[in-house]
């Protein structure tokens, strides 16, 4: 697909940093995802809240559940503490999901139970915990084509796809090198 040129991408960003509602920037890697989440945060009333990133790039599913929805103490071999997952350490704030079509299918449809109820439960745990975080995923993959070939959950595409933001390549803005030069 053609990109938008960047000054509609600030100005996209801009006018939904206010709203509180699931944002999905795609581009190329190196395209300055992160940077545009981190702004959106910042612009936004969660900004005295945390920004908590998580990539679930290479991560086998137990490990992307976990970092994502915590565990309590011997819910598994080695869990010798309880631990809080992204998403209630991002209470208050923003949790930026990186690589979110690098997720796996299982763990797809818990978080879209988490998007849908605001509680997550850690692993091992009977305890619900209520969890207020914004979410704004990023991929460098089109989850739209994910979608149609069943490896991205198509509910979840549109829970996470409420304010998408595609952010160009370099090489289609490149009055931005001169900026980018300077900055660096």
């Amino acid at each position: 697909g053609t990109s938008e040129p960047m000054h509609l991408v600030f100005e996209t960003s801009r006018k939904v940093a206010p709203c509180d509602v699931s944002v999905l920037i795609s581009g190329e890697t190196g395209t300055g995802k992160e940077l545009l989440a981190r702004a959106i945060h910042r612009m936004s009333p969660r900004s005295t809240g945390p920004l908590v990133a998580f990539s679930c790039a290479n991560l086998p599913e137990t490990l992307v559940e976990d970092e994502l929805f915590g565990h309590d103490k011997g819910a598994f071999t080695g869990a010798i503490a309880t631990r809080r997952g992204r998403f209630e350490t991002a209470h208050g704030g923003t949790l930026l999901l990186d690589e979110i079509g690098e997720m796996p299918v299982a763990t797809q449809a818990k978080l879209l139970r988490v998007l849908e109820a605001g509680v997550v439960r850690p692993l091992g745990s009977d305890r619900p915990a209520h969890v207020d975080a914004r979410v704004i995923a990023a991929s460098n993959s089109d989850l739209g084509a994910a979608v149609k070939r069943g490896a991205f959950r198509e509910d979840l595409f549109y829970r996470l796809n409420v304010v998408p933001i595609r952010v160009p390549p370099l090489r289609e803005r490149r009055e931005d090198i001169p900026l980018l030069a300077r900055h660096f």
